[in-house]
């Protein structure tokens, strides 16, 4: 009885390391799939012009080298304005209208998840439904407010088409709806207004929501090349610029144009490796695991 009961342990634990195996592999699998456009533009960056024009293109590098992202940089040296003015701008762009969007997302989701009023529920709705809009669809009507209010051609038309998104508001909405109505009413009882028990309660406890949304819309600001509302040399942002370099000849500025999509994919990937760990708490909170 032992020995088969032993052989019985001995199968079960057989099939559990090889059920791991295979999860851990199908998993390594996706991840490398998931990967592989970062690993394909950086061996592109690397090829030189003759083996970037191969057909059909090869996953390894023979002959690597750096001189398409020195080529990038003076083609970009070239330009009467300076390469640090585009960097100036979208670094600007990003940090500021991050921080706009996830103060105001946080604000204005406090009353949608704890308090009570008429057309709340309407609120919310247009909210969701605005989740399944593509951004080219609101480039007219951007282009039509921002016109009247005259900021066309200004930081204020970069900024502020991004303040009022609702990814983050959606986020932040379903992630403080979770927070315990004990220590909300505690507060009120202390006599602490609105204010104080957002910024010292709710802001303190939605930090998770708060590094997820930072993600989102830090990746999305990065990224983001309005042509529509920005007309002004000195007023272009990075990928703009880098957009203008290699259309001037874009077979031999290939390179430099593998150069510059590596380049703009740093930043993003390093603001998602330092705060990624908050991203699943947050998608636990709203729904969306």
């Amino acid at each position: 009885m032992f020995t088969i009961a032993k052989k019985k342990s001995g199968a079960k634990a057989r099939r559990s390391l090889a059920g791991n195996i295979a999860i851990f592999g199908f998993v390594a699998l996706l991840g490398l799939f998931s990967a592989f456009p970062f690993i394909f533009a950086i061996i592109t960056s690397l090829k030189p012009l003759d083996e970037l024009l191969q057909f059909p293109p090869r996953l390894i590098v023979m002959r690597p080298t750096l001189n398409n992202f020195t080529d990038l940089f003076q083609l970009a040296s070239n330009m009467w304005v300076p390469l640090s003015r585009y960097i100036f701008n979208t670094a600007f762009i990003s940090v500021v209208g991050t921080v706009l969007h996830v103060l105001f997302a946080a604000m204005a989701a406090y009353p949608l998840a704890k308090h009570k009023f008429p057309g709340k529920n309407l609120i919310f709705s247009v909210i969701v439904m605005a989740l399944m809009f593509v951004p080219q669809v609101t480039f007219i009507p951007q282009f039509v407010l921002m016109s009247q209010m005259n900021i066309v051609n200004t930081y204020g038309a970069l900024i502020l088409p991004w303040i009022g998104a609702s990814l983050g508001l959606f986020l932040m909405k379903q992630f403080i709806e979770q927070l315990p109505d004990a220590i909300l009413e505690a507060a009120r009882i202390d006599g602490a207004s609105e204010y104080k028990t957002f910024f010292s309660i709710i802001w303190p406890n939605s930090t998770p929501a708060i590094m997820t949304v930072v993600i989102f819309q830090f990746i999305n600001l990065w990224n983001y090349a309005p042509k529509e509302l920005i007309f002004g040399e000195s007023l272009k942002v990075f990928r703009m610029a880098l957009e203008q370099i290699v259309a001037g000849d874009p077979i031999a500025r290939m390179g430099a144009g593998s150069a510059a999509a590596v380049i703009l994919m740093i930043p993003p990937i390093i603001v998602f490796v330092l705060l990624q760990r908050k991203v699943v708490e947050t998608m636990t909170f709203a729904g969306i695991k």
